[in-house]
């Protein structure tokens, strides 16, 4: 248990922390005292202790839930031997056990493993990758990058750059990154209706969007580089699902279309998988939605179950080699906690988990309950969509969230959220029971309908 009230810690916190896009003074009315399974236990500065299912996943990692037994023993039996080592000239078991489980886990043809030490720092290095192999390959001016608008891979420099320049969290800093191109977000897709059905069925189900709008979009895209290829080293995306820029589904399609004109004018296709990796839209990874194999590929948060920060940027064999035949041999990225052994040991353990468990069954389960639980929210007058798509869930409002309301009241019924933007949305646990998810649906529709009506 914490030394400290809940009181003393937000107390002592306010002007000595920063939190996430938020103010010195005061962001965090909440303190953590404990967590286990799928809920925390929270306190604020008056006294009141809430216990809450973490409707967030702790951003959409804590797949497998807090206290796990398996990750917990994971993490203390790589203590018992070592913490850290560095990776320069060194490697260990459980960098070499992890990068053989996400190659044999990722689509087929991904074949090569950066272990990087975070979400963000993977997308530096696929975009580091990306201009190394043009330069390598004897076009060095091809150093754009062609991302979509609503998309977001991250806070750091590179990735800044192929983030929403407009509407996105990073406009301020248009003078700290490189211009690159954007394409139109893509026509927005939705679940093919099902009612129950099996495992196979509901995780079958296809993403339908309007054939005009998509065949304007590719045509749009295949314009766009057509007249930049010989400027562009890559096409970066979130496949199917927009996270952060929007809890947003689009059509499968164009992300097919983006594979297949990328081939064509010899530019590579960088998959951002960090949010959606691991199963969240109901495949295993979100570019499966189109059959597509990319030639580098992001995947973080969820890697790890959210005991620890990791990601890892894959490619396949076609870009490494052009890569080991270069006058550098090597991908010039080296972090000083790259292969964290602590981390990699829990990420073992936490994809072994997801094999072991089920994913498919827990996310069906997910999907068909907030599908119902959330469904009453579209008879409030501020909600103007209810949208699901795997293990997420979306309330989207005419009108800007009031967060510090919502969220109160939302905690006052059991729930904790991080609503943003005009969006209450939900990427609960995966092992979160049929009562989970409905205390969920019931606390965000209850909340909004108290706070926007």
């Amino acid at each position: 248990m914490p030394s400290m009230t809940a009181s003393e810690l937000i107390g002592r916190d306010r002007g000595l922390l920063w939190h996430p896009y938020a103010p010195l003074d005061g962001d965090a009315p909440y303190a953590v005292l404990g967590a286990s399974g799928v809920r925390l236990d929270l306190g604020d500065a008056q006294g009141s202790r809430f216990e809450a299912v973490d409707a967030m996943s702790s951003w959409w990692s804590a797949v497998h839930g807090y206290q796990n037994p398996t990750l917990d023993r994971a993490l203390l039996e790589q203590a018992g031997h070592f913490c850290h080592v560095m990776f320069g000239g060194l490697t260990h078991e459980p960098a070499v056990r992890l990068a053989e489980k996400l190659v044999a886990l990722t689509p087929e043809g991904l074949e090569h493993v950066f272990l990087a030490d975070s979400g963000s720092v993977s997308v530096e290095v696929a975009l580091k990758l990306a201009v190394q192999y043009q330069r390598a390959g004897g076009h060095g001016q091809k150093t754009k990058f062609l991302a979509l608008r609503g998309g977001y891979h991250g806070d750091t420099s590179g990735a800044m750059g192929v983030c929403d320049p407009v509407d996105g969290m990073h406009s301020d800093f248009s003078s700290l990154v490189a211009g690159q191109l954007f394409l139109p977000r893509p026509p927005a897709a939705r679940r093919s209706e099902i009612a129950g059905g099996t495992v196979g069925e509901v995780l079958s189900q296809e993403l339908i969007a309007d054939p005009g709008e998509v065949a304007a979009w590719v045509a749009t895209l295949e314009e766009t580089v057509a007249r930049h290829a010989s400027e562009l080293a890559a096409i970066v995306v979130e496949p199917v699902l927009q996270g952060a820029g929007g809890m947003y589904t689009y059509a499968p399609e164009c992300l097919a279309a983006a594979r297949r004109v990328a081939t064509e004018h010899g530019v590579l296709l960088i998959v951002d998988e960090i949010a959606t990796g691991f199963g969240r839209t109901g495949k295993m990874f979100a570019c499966e939605w189109a059959g597509v194999v990319p030639d580098i590929f992001c995947v973080g948060k969820a890697l790890t179950g959210g005991y620890l920060t990791l990601a890892a940027m894959l490619c396949t064999s076609r870009v490494a080699d052009v890569i080991t035949r270069s006058p550098l041999r090597a991908l010039m990225h080296g972090p000083t906690f790259m292969a964290n052994p602590l981390a990699c040991a829990v990420a073992c353990a936490s994809l072994d988990l997801l094999v072991s468990q089920g994913w498919q069954g827990q996310v069906s389960r997910i999907q068909s309950g907030l599908a119902g639980a959330l469904a009453p929210a579209m008879a409030l007058e501020s909600v103007t969509d209810v949208r699901v798509l795997g293990a997420v869930g979306v309330v989207e409002l005419d009108r800007p969230v009031d967060v510090p309301a919502v969220t109160r009241a939302a905690l006052e019924r059991g729930v904790w959220i991080r609503p943003f933007r005009n969006l209450v949305y939900t990427m609960p646990p995966y092992i979160s029971t049929a009562a989970d998810i409905a205390t969920i649906g019931a606390g965000i529709t209850g909340a909004v309908g108290q706070v926007h009506g």
